[in-house]
């Protein structure tokens, strides 16, 4: 294969990476003890080292995770994953689903063209709500901020979690035959296809769409990122040790459920969740809790029930946010008993 500039630069610059990377912590240190000089242990001292070691790390994690995995979605188009979902039956469309609906690039937005291509292909109820789930919950940002900030391990937990509630929850749909609060028009619509064979695309052309990936995803998530990491770094800095503890621990039995639905009218993206979910766990605040208020942010936030509202019936969308928050709230309560 030719090495044109487009792959050539990315090999360049993949060392230089590595090179920041592993240094950050310590180029952290030298610039708020030794440039700053400010003194080590004060409440602004902790705020500003956390902002100003978190930030770039995450967002060179973003750039490099997301440029390999917009190569990775260059290979998936809505027409190619509605393909590979029709006349898929019962638990193994909604295995399937759930996959697919992590590595191709539609979010809680895309919900209504999603939904009405998949339904007017015959692709079963279940199985478009264990995509229309795992999209939005499990998105690289997520697993990206998750594995900067408490490892592979934690990381992995949340894709094979998240990956059930929207098998289960999809499968229970399935089962329930709810198709009848379905609106209407959406059964009516015949959206078609166009038959014409996908383009095929050149390594070349992947490749610049991993750049074009990064460019529109970092552009959109940054401001997100600081103002999460903002938020975390002043919890981190000023927040007594004990005090999440007293209302977010192992201890609290109406912890996991509480703070599932107060995730529920809550907007934000992972982006913004994340580095405040850090921060949590580090002032005591218990593991299962913390991640079923996120995962509840992401899954579950009331822009997307609004958006589904469009094209779902009250009785479904009410369905959904009980299968959903209940599968989020067995996590929480599950986590906390493991760990």
């Amino acid at each position: 294969m030719k090495l044109n500039r487009n792959t050539i630069i990315p090999i360049l610059l993949l060392p230089v990476w590595y090179g920041i990377y592993t240094n950050l912590q310590p180029a952290t240190d030298w610039f708020v003890d030794s440039v700053l000089g400010m003194v080590k242990g004060a409440p602004l001292t902790e705020t500003l080292r956390f902002f100003v070691f978190e930030f770039p790390k995450v967002l060179m994690l973003l750039v490099l995770i997301i440029f390999f995995v917009g190569i990775l979605r260059s290979f998936f188009t809505p027409e190619r994953t509605r393909k590979v979902l029709e006349g898929k039956k019962t638990f193994t469309g909604n295995v399937m689903a759930a996959m697919l609906g992590i590595v191709t690039p539609f979010c809680s937005c895309s919900a209504i063209p999603l939904f009405l291509g998949f339904v007017e292909s015959g692709v079963p109820l279940g199985i478009t709500f264990s995509f229309l789930i795992a999209a939005p919950m499990i998105n690289e940002v997520a697993v990206i901020l998750l594995y900067g900030m408490f490892g592979w391990q934690t990381a992995l937990l949340y894709v094979l979690t998240g990956l059930l509630i929207a098998i289960v929850a999809g499968w229970i749909i399935g089962k329930l035959k709810l198709e009848k609060w379905v609106e209407d028009w959406v059964y009516a619509s015949h959206l078609g296809n166009s038959g014409s064979e996908e383009e095929k695309l050149t390594f070349d052309v992947r490749i610049r769409m991993g750049y074009e990936a990064v460019k529109e995803i970092v552009g959109k998530v940054w401001l997100y990122v600081a103002l999460g990491i903002a938020v975390g770094a002043g919890a981190h800095g000023y927040v007594p040790a004990d005090f999440m503890a007293s209302f977010m621990g192992k201890d609290v039995w109406y912890a996991v459920p509480l703070s599932t639905l107060i995730g529920i009218p809550l907007y934000s993206n992972a982006a913004g969740i994340v580095p405040i979910v850090s921060v949590l766990i580090e002032k005591g605040a218990a593991l299962g809790t913390s991640l079923s208020f996120m995962m509840s942010v992401i899954a579950l936030s009331l822009p997307e029930l609004i958006i589904l509202r469009k094209v779902l019936k009250l009785p479904l969308i009410f369905t959904f946010i009980g299968i959903v928050g209940g599968g989020i709230m067995i996590v929480g309560f599950l986590f906390n008993l493991i760990f």
